[in-house]
């Protein structure tokens, strides 16, 4: 039976008794807090290196994917499938339209509004309502120039329509198409570069486009270096979040292919922009002829207009 002395708590022995019959052991005080130390890989990575990481979502990027596969398990012929693509509400919306606006420097779109839950109807409804404004704007600015010339006959320009929209949604799908076989290819070259699914880049495209909405419409404005302001500030905008998403991906790539794809992003963003302008809204003008008025004394004489 065991005696009072027995049941009595015993103190532990001093650590350095302990260290010294086993000094490999580690010792933890309760009243420090325990500290978990970083592997060894962070501790030799450069400077901004974890930075990048966290933009580009590199931790995160499996469970993102295994997440987004069992969400779209269904098959792809039923409309399930292609449900899912529209599975987001307002505030979602909204808010990505905002961070497409204002991007903030040194925040990737992608991983701060889109990974979480990329989406078709943003870019499809942006598109589309991109489309009817160049269209309309065009038509409005071509009737607010030529207001008030006597042989000035307005005719609504429903071609417009078609060749906005087959610019714009070329634009909004090959581009994005191009762009991530691309990274796809360069995956395969170089371990470190990262690459976005072909849904993430068509939402980076298609909300990079909104901030043309409105400045479609101040292209209404008969003044040619008003609408190149508006143009070029638009481009800084749109361009900054393109090349806040894309750099971090091609950035570990050879220096001048990272270059050249960020510059080949920019100039055909550019050249969408420039290109809408240049046909919607600075067309030359062309001569209306004048018709042909018979005289009394069996002349006839033609009137010139430009």
């Amino acid at each position: 039976m065991a005696t009072a002395d027995d049941l009595k708590f015993q103190e532990f022995d001093d650590a350095a008794n302990l260290l010294a019959a086993n000094p490999d052991a580690t010792t933890i005080s309760i009243d420090e807090p325990v500290e978990i130390p970083k592997n060894q890989h962070s501790r030799l990575q450069e400077p901004g290196r974890e930075e990048d990481d966290e933009l580009l979502g590199t931790d995160d990027s499996d469970k993102t994917e295994l997440l987004a596969g069992q969400k779209k398990s269904a098959p792809f012929w039923t409309f399930e499938y292609y449900q899912t693509f529209f599975d987001v509400d307002t505030y979602q919306v909204l808010d990505r339209i905002k961070g497409s606006v204002f991007p903030v420097p040194g925040k990737n779109f992608v991983r701060l509004y889109i990974r979480s839950n990329p989406d078709l109807y943003g870019p499809f409804w942006i598109c589309a309502t991109l489309v009817f404004t160049i269209a309309v704007s065009g038509n409005l600015s071509n009737f607010f120039i030529h207001l008030g010339k006597p042989t000035y006959h307005y005719v609504p320009e429903f071609r417009k329509v078609s060749i906005a929209a087959t610019t714009i949604y070329a634009y909004a799908w090959l581009v994005p198409l191009a762009l991530w076989g691309f990274l796809m290819w360069r995956n395969s070259k170089v371990m470190n570069i990262v690459s976005y699914s072909f849904l993430e880049i068509v939402c980076v495209y298609g909300y990079s486009l909104f901030i043309y909405i409105p400045t479609a419409m101040l292209w209404i404005i008969p003044q040619r270096v008003v609408r190149w302001v508006l143009v070029v500030f638009s481009l800084c905008l749109s361009g900054s979040v393109l090349v806040m998403t894309f750099w971090p991906a091609v950035r570990d790539d050879n220096r001048r292919i990272a270059v050249a794809t960020v510059a080949t992003i920019l100039l055909l963003h550019a050249l969408l922009a420039v290109g809408c302008l240049a046909y919607f809204f600075d067309a030359p003008e062309l001569d209306i002829p004048a018709p042909i008025i018979p005289a009394h004394n069996g002349t006839t004489v033609i009137t010139k207009s430009h």
